[in-house]
This record gives structure tokens, C-alpha cells and sequence, in this order.
């Protein structure tokens, strides 16, 4: 999280009591406080879910699989080239 820049927003939050206490515990474990451990705990928790969607790892075999797949020619799909050449249900 970029420390310099100022913190303008705010962010609401409903939870149970115990669910306040088991923040609090961990905060205070993490010596930070509970707006700072919850903040940084969800920012770490987003960037992980959003990874999947940016990042994807393969091990070297497959890696060389994907690379050669993107590398190879295009192949021809006769049914794909004709659906292709065929007017399409909007056009008049």
C-alpha cells in the first residue's frame, strides 16, 4: 500500500461482536491497529483474488506447450471459415 498517499476514503463495516474481538486479538498480535490490520489484511486478500485474473503460472513442460501454441500457424476450420462467409441473422 502506498504509504504517501493521503486516505480520503472511508469504508463502513457491520460484524458481530466476537468477529470485532477475534480482529482486535490479531491486530494486537500483529501490533497494529485493528483499521490498519483490516486494511491490510483485505488488500492482500484482494490482490490475491485478482492475481487469477492477471497471473498464471505453468510449470516448464506446459510452458513450452503454450508457447508453441502461440507460435504455431493458424490452422483453417472449414466449418468456422463458412459460418464465417455466411450473412450473419442481423444483417438484413
Amino acid at each position: 500500500m502506498a504509504g504517501s498517499q493521503r486516505r480520503s476514503e472511508k469504508l463502513d463495516l457491520r460484524l458481530t461482536p466476537a468477529a470485532k474481538q477475534t480482529l482486535q486479538r490479531a491486530a494486537e498480535a500483529a501490533q497494529r491497529s485493528v483499521s490498519e490490520f483490516v486494511l491490510e489484511s483485505a488488500l492482500a486478500s484482494a490482490a490475491e483474488t485478482l492475481a487469477d485474473r492477471r497471473v498464471f503460472a505453468l510449470d516448464p513442460e506446459r510452458w513450452q506447450a503454450f508457447v508453441a501454441a502461440l507460435d504455431a500457424p493458424p490452422q483453417r476450420h472449414p466449418r468456422m471459415q463458412r459460418l464465417l462467409q455466411e450473412p450473419s441473422v442481423f444483417e438484413g
